[in-house]
């Protein structure tokens, strides 16, 4: 199969594209940064050219992170979803009709709550004032009570919570409405915190793994924000290109987007993770702020039980292996 590969000299990208090769696939990688069809992904012209002779489609450009807040929501919506829309009516056109997508997990906002009294609830937004008085745990929205964190699934209520998230989504829409039409296969595979070589260094768009490795690097401790008890799910990144590859080689029914959380299965704290990663390498130690970042969220790791089961895909690089590479390996400038 031969496969445009967008972002493809991206982190998870250019894993994705040592991964089709290894499979015996043919991809094309297609990236602002040059090399193969360099190109715009929201340039009709070059994604046009970039689409011959190419039969499928694993769309991993994209702009990441929490960013700005909302000053630099433009940007955006301009690299997601005006390059997700220019991108989509150029397969169209082109009779392209197979898509794989970089989704993401944060298009669920906080994760799933269960509370004693009440029991599945979706508390809202976390306020600064709580934030600030160091109240980082949501509260039931009914009593106030303690809540316990669980597992989301892929048919839970979206519910972004920051400009990044909104983009995803409305990826998401853009697909499922391009396979509408066409009759196309879309799978939106729905990453959660993807670490591991070649992540970028330096950079406030990079993951929270990358802050803490860019730190150790320069010699500095990891600067933990909240109290370190935020639960996320670590996966590896040659494990989430076997993901993308699994997804272009499964046989679907075209005209609906199937959605699939791909994690490791395996929850960790932030704090955690910052201990491993530190430890690995040989330290300093993480340091835990306090500090935090409006439109956070408190929890959040799904259930990836539906990717394994439909696409036969299970994550093959441990936790505690996974940072121990992580923790010397390479970092990509930018």
């Amino acid at each position: 199969m031969r496969v445009l590969v967008t972002g493809g000299a991206g982190f998870i990208g250019s894993h994705v594209v040592e991964a089709l090769r290894a499979g015996g696939h043919e991809p094309v990688v297609f990236d602002l940064r040059g090399g193969g069809a360099g190109g715009d992904v929201r340039d009709p012209d070059a994604v046009s050219a970039a689409l011959a002779r190419v039969d499928a489609v694993c769309h991993q450009a994209a702009m990441v992170g929490l960013g700005d807040g909302v000053s630099d929501a433009a940007d955006y919506v301009s690299h997601n979803d005006l390059g997700t829309a220019v991108l989509l009516a150029a397969m169209a056109r082109a009779g392209v009709r197979r898509l794989v997508l970089a989704g993401s997990m944060v298009v669920y906002g906080e994760g799933r709550y269960t509370c004693a009294r009440h029991g599945t609830v979706r508390p809202g937004p976390r306020s600064a004032a709580d934030l600030a008085a160091g109240r980082f745990e949501p509260r039931c929205p009914s009593c106030a009570a303690d809540l316990a964190p669980g597992l989301v699934g892929e048919d839970a209520p979206a519910d972004p919570r920051n400009v990044y998230a909104t983009t995803k989504l409305a990826q998401e829409h853009l697909a499922a409405a391009w396979a509408r039409s066409t009759d196309g296969t879309a799978v939106s595979l729905r990453y959660h915190n993807v670490y591991g070589p070649g992540m970028p260094r330096d950079t406030p768009y990079a993951g929270v793994a990358s802050f803490f490795r860019s730190a150790l690097a320069r010699g500095q401790a990891p600067r933990v924000f909240e109290d370190g008890g935020q639960r996320r799910d670590f996966v590896h990144v040659r494990d989430v290109a076997a993901a993308n590859v699994a997804a272009l080689e499964a046989e679907r029914a075209g005209g609906t987007l199937g959605a699939y959380n791909t994690g490791s299965g395996e929850p960790h704290t932030v704090g955690e993770m910052a201990v491993a990663l530190a430890g690995a390498h040989g330290g300093p130690d993480p340091v835990v702020t306090g500090e935090y970042r409006l439109g956070d969220v408190r929890h959040i790791t799904a259930d990836s039980s539906r990717l394994r089961a439909d696409l036969g895909w299970k994550p093959q690089v441990g936790f505690e292996e996974g940072m121990r590479e992580f923790a010397t390996a390479r970092l990509r400038e930018g």
